[in-house]
């Protein structure tokens, strides 16, 4: 059986939160990473020396993938954002329909806290 639509806009969000957490999770290494490297920086010795080299370059690869990854992020948000408005546009009523029956289940919920 194929995904209904309701399941697809809940993967979907579960993705972009999952990705979201990762790449935040991935700021906070980096940035400790960051931080790791300015306090050896004093240190000497070739294994230090050459440890701080390889950190050097996976931090500066790592930063990189991550502002490619934001980018593709944002490009598939706005792509969503688009499809969403476009089928708005096109079915008025429907998407007014679709947005009192959510709108009504959350009042419920909200009640019912």
């Amino acid at each position: 059986m194929g995904m209904t639509g309701q399941e697809t806009t809940n993967g979907a969000e579960k993705e972009r939160r999952i990705r979201g957490k990762l790449a935040e999770d991935l700021k906070t290494v980096l940035t400790d990473a960051e931080e790791l490297l300015k306090a050896t920086a004093e240190q000497t010795g070739e294994r230090i020396t050459a440890a701080r080299a390889k950190a050097e370059e996976s931090l500066k690869a790592a930063k990189v993938r991550l502002a490619q990854e934001e980018v593709a992020v944002v490009a598939k948000t706005k792509a969503a954002a688009k499809a969403t408005e476009d089928y708005a546009r096109t079915n008025p009523w429907r998407a007014m329909g679709i947005t009192a029956a959510v709108g009504f289940v959350l009042g419920i919920l909200v009640v019912r806290r």
